[in-house]
């Protein structure tokens, strides 16, 4: 279901299949990973290594973010717009 799931994201947004090292791809994973830790805490609130966790996924997240805005802002701005990320 992972597999699936992370392969329908990085279709959306225009990563070549076999580059799974590339910074869209991290981003869109990490960004589904997120949204998962995320639901997980609503239930569970006093977990707080998943939180600890969670804030590492995002700061990392953060800083692929910045690079790829530095490298190309119009690729930043099609993935924040294909994961829906700042609204």
């Amino acid at each position: 279901m992972k597999k699936e799931e992370n392969d329908k994201k990085v279709k959306d947004t225009n990563v070549k299949k076999g580059n799974v090292g590339s910074s869209e791809f991290q981003i869109t994973t990490f960004t589904n990973r997120i949204k998962k830790l995320t639901e997980h805490l609503k239930l569970n609130k006093k977990d707080e290594n998943t939180r600890r966790g969670l804030m590492k996924m995002v700061g990392k997240r953060k800083k692929l973010l910045n690079y790829v805005k530095r490298k190309s802002n119009d690729q930043y701005e099609s993935i924040i717009k294909s994961l829906g990320l700042r609204r």
